[in-house]
């Protein structure tokens, strides 16, 4: 390999692999306006003094995609002990920071949350789905002072996010554009031909990577094995984590399967239910980068790898994961915990001796057990989709290391895994778009 690609696939993982505090949805809802109010900072200096953002009479206008209202609905946001994208957009006006990205809500403390509670509260945000065919769709526009009927009367700036939950590609003021770049969509286009993967290549870089060029990857335990201590240690969501390993004895067992369902659920668990401990994200998702971490990180912890094979483990594990994502899109009708979990499954045949073929065998594995598992919005609930990923995977890398491989007679499943993944991300991005709208549908009719 060269040191060219080396360099491109280092450079994907670190575009794909980073911390975010809160479900993504809402947390680009928040990132839109955060930027949006600096703009109205920057230029409009005389109307904001330090610490204004407290006090300012914002009106907040979101439009989003229907995925992410979608995902944004029912999850529970960073320290407010409330869920949805109105508190998160309020939040995002009082003290985000856009510098921060996917973090933007990283420096809250208890006077932000009030006031933003009040913001949200006296019906200061309002939000609406955009007429837009992007999945991942969001622009906020923040109007400084008066109401939204006189709105074009006093300071305003709007952001505009596309197609990944952290890239900014429109602001204005004042109803003058100040930036404006082409979409995530069409700049991944030009450059998917040059980075684009196979399994055989991210699995052979796996191996042969330059430890001291992907040791980074370990941060991933530390942030994903803090969230799932946290889940253990306290009450979030429906602490389906903590019911697993308490009920290790009676129950579920005291084994590598149960300790990873329950250590990976306990991390959902606690990030779901608005916990204040970023995740390490894959693909623009906590949940995902959880689910193809977590039980990678349970096994090293059981069997005591050490942390250049854990290192490699998870980089072939992200990777997968991101090779397959590639074809769905950041959002779609079909469930995250998929994708992560089928990478989770070649991180664990990794560390149990298996090769490429075995690397193999468990996607295509994957693929035929639990791909038509629908994404119905972020919530609490999805601990348990998580820990069902998980249990699935662990039984496809265990079936792959004894030579077993759903044959390509079986459904979607193709003889070359490359084939197969592509089939998953037509049944995820085009054959499930009526399950998306109904899905959706069904969620603003309760």
């Amino acid at each position: 390999m060269t040191a060219r690609r080396e360099a491109e696939i280092i450079g994907l993982i670190r575009s794909e692999v980073k911390p975010a505090l809160g479900c993504t949805e809402p947390i680009a809802v928040a990132l839109a306006v955060a930027k949006a109010v600096e703009i109205i900072t920057e230029n409009c200096p005389e109307q904001c003094p330090e610490g204004w953002r407290r006090q300012a009479d914002f009106r907040i206008d979101v439009s989003v995609s229907a995925n992410i209202l979608k995902n944004g609905m029912g999850v529970g946001i960073p320290g407010t002990g409330m869920v949805g994208i109105p508190i998160a957009a309020a939040l995002g006006a009082v003290c985000g920071q856009s510098a921060l990205g996917l973090e933007v809500l990283k420096d809250i403390g208890p006077e932000d949350v009030e006031r933003a509670r009040a913001l949200a509260g006296s019906k200061a945000v309002r939000v609406s789905v955009s007429d837009t065919d992007r999945l991942l769709y969001v622009k906020a526009t923040v109007y400084l002072g008066g109401t939204h009927a006189s709105a074009e009367l006093d300071p305003h700036a709007y952001a505009v996010i596309e197609d990944d939950h952290d890239r900014i590609v429109e602001t204005s003021y004042a109803d003058k554009i100040l930036m404006s770049s082409e979409s995530g969509a069409a700049s991944q286009d030009k450059g998917k031909e040059n980075i684009g993967l196979t399994v055989k290549e991210i699995y052979d870089f796996a191996c042969t990577a330059p430890y001291e060029k992907i040791a980074f990857i370990l941060e991933d335990r530390t942030l994903n094995l803090a969230l799932a201590r946290e889940g253990l240690d306290g009450d979030y969501g429906l602490r389906v984590g903590k019911a697993i390993r308490e009920n290790q004895q009676e129950v579920f067992g005291d084994d590598f399967l149960s300790f990873a369902m329950g250590m990976t659920a306990a991390a959902s668990d606690a990030r779901m239910a608005g916990c204040t401990l970023p995740a390490m994200s894959n693909s623009g998702s906590g949940n995902q980068g959880i689910t193809v971490s977590m039980p990678v990180i349970a096994y090293a912890i059981k069997y005591q790898i050490d942390d250049e094979r854990l290192a490699r483990a998870l980089i072939l594990s992200n990777l997968v994961a991101i090779h397959i994502k590639s074809f769905l899109g950041k959002l779609s009708a079909l469930c995250g915990c998929v994708v992560a979990s089928t990478g989770s499954a070649c991180g664990i045949v990794y560390l149990q001796g298996g090769g490429l073929k075995e690397v193999s065998a468990a996607i295509q594995n994957m693929a035929g057990n639990i791909t038509g598992m629908v994404c119905d919005g972020a919530k609490v609930g999805c601990a348990m989709k998580v820990a069902s990923g998980v249990s699935c995977a662990v039984q496809s890398a265990v079936l792959a290391l004894r030579g077993t491989c759903i044959p390509s007679t079986d459904g979607i499943i193709d003889d070359d895994v490359e084939n197969t993944i592509r089939n998953i991300g037509k049944i995820g991005s085009a054959g499930m778009k009526a399950t998306d709208r109904m899905i959706l549908d069904i969620m603003l009719c309760k």
